[in-house]
């Protein structure tokens, strides 16, 4: 089967656009990616990314709040946004006929967004609404994203929990939000993605004639994220009253994608031999067989493989009884580390392994949402949007000596333990 091609092209403000047609899908998906994060945040300043990512649904010159979805939905397509350590993204998908309308809404917004002080308080008490409804009055809310990256890393960047403090949103002004607004939503700062039913010159032309004319701003500056690894084991516990399991997760730091990809999809591979089924190696210890873990998962990236600049966090999260101290859940995954990183995988370990780990970037990747979300979130970070076609080969040509490497890796002296603690108390 032929690949679909991937066309690249950057308008004269800095825009960068990224279309990819592919044949027999009635539908089109857009995504405008902003290089802005919570790792954009200062001290003090928490949580503004994700609230920016609210008001941005909030109407701008030509469309009034909360009008962008009902256009979307009036057009039989659906919208959202999320907001990521290094970007936040808004995307659609739509029948191919509502094109030309959705990059007009899109680009109105980069254009001329409207913010007031009534939608400013307005999305500050939805989204602390939300922080209420998804990590403090929930069982495992937020665990362990939200408080796993304050025992790992020192640099605030880093560290702090994206959702933010009360207090930091509370803090935001009408002021901070325009300024924020003019420095991280330009043309230079962002990637326009369209794919699916397209015909790529009718794409760059309608995002030429509909952004071209948004004025040029400067492009800020990356934040400044590299820190040394840890020293040795780093420990931190985390209360949760609502929680009835004990839970432990752990943090590792990932090789850097940009620097070394083939190191970091070997930890993809990895990630699968560990839990990637029910006879993957961690997933033997769990209920069924001898007890010690109720359940066990691993993940490349807090919110998914590919989704962060270095530093990234390879995460193992294990819930289990009280009755296991959180010692022998560590013997556990150590036990299965140093055995993976002395012998290797058996050939059908690896088989499987990079079996799952390709057939489930091609299932993702069948869904048009998730495919044009991943060609701007490829070009915004790594400037390469083919990953969306090249990952599934890479990860099948993983070997079992990448998977020695990236499992000796994985030491107890680079890590960080959290423990998270129930209303019984520690049980270590």
């Amino acid at each position: 089967m032929s690949r679909a091609p991937v066309i690249r092209s950057t308008l004269s403000n800095g825009l960068r656009i990224v279309v990819q047609p592919l044949t027999g899908m009635p539908s089109v998906g857009v995504a405008v990616h902003y290089d802005v994060g919570f790792r954009s945040e200062l001290p003090g300043r928490s949580g503004f990314a994700h609230l920016f990512e609210h008001v941005m649904f909030q109407g701008s010159e030509h469309v009034g709040p909360a009008d962008h979805f009902r256009h979307v939905q009036a057009s039989g397509g659906t919208a959202n946004g999320s907001t990521h350590q290094d970007y936040t993204d808004f995307y659609q998908v739509l029948p191919a006929s509502a094109l030309d309308r959705l990059l007009f809404l899109e680009a109105d917004r980069m254009r001329a967004l409207r913010i007031t002080e009534e939608t400013l308080r307005t999305q500050i008490a939805v989204v602390k609404e939300e922080i209420r409804q998804s990590v403090t009055d929930k069982p495992y809310g937020g665990f362990p994203w939200t408080v796993l990256p304050g025992v790992l890393y020192r640099e605030f960047r880093n560290a702090h929990n994206g959702y933010g403090t009360f207090a930091d949103l509370e803090a935001a002004s009408l002021e901070e939000c325009q300024a924020f607004y003019e420095t991280y939503y330009s043309p230079a700062n962002a990637v326009l993605t369209i794919c699916g039913n397209v015909d790529p010159r009718q794409a760059l032309d309608l995002a030429d004639r509909h952004f071209g004319r948004i004025p040029a701003r400067p492009r800020p500056a990356p934040p400044a994220l590299d820190e040394p690894e840890p020293a040795g084991e780093l420990w931190g516990e985390h209360y949760d009253p609502h929680a009835v399991l004990a839970a432990t997760a752990l943090g590792y730091r990932l090789p850097d994608p940009a620097a070394s990809l083939p190191r970091y999809l070997s930890h993809m591979v990895l990630s699968q031999l560990l839990t990637g089924r029910d006879s993957a190696r961690l997933k033997r210890h769990t209920a069924h067989r001898t007890g010690l873990i109720t359940d066990i998962s691993s993940s490349c990236g807090l919110f998914g493989p590919l989704r962060a600049r270095s530093p990234e966090t390879l995460v193992v999260l294990a819930m289990h009884p009280r009755t296991t101290p959180v010692d022998t859940v560590l013997d556990v995954l150590d036990t299965e580390l140093a055995d993976l990183a002395a012998n290797g995988p058996t050939e059908q370990e690896l088989a499987e392994g990079r079996a799952l780990a390709s057939a489930g970037t091609w299932r993702g990747f069948d869904n048009l949402g998730v495919r044009t979300r991943a060609l701007g979130t490829y070009e915004l970070l790594f400037g390469a949007p083919e990953l969306v076609d090249d990952l599934a080969p890479l990860l099948a040509a993983v070997t079992a000596d990448d998977i020695r490497s990236a499992a000796a890796h994985l030491t107890r002296g680079k890590r960080a333990v959290l423990s998270l603690i129930t209303s019984t108390g520690v049980h270590r």
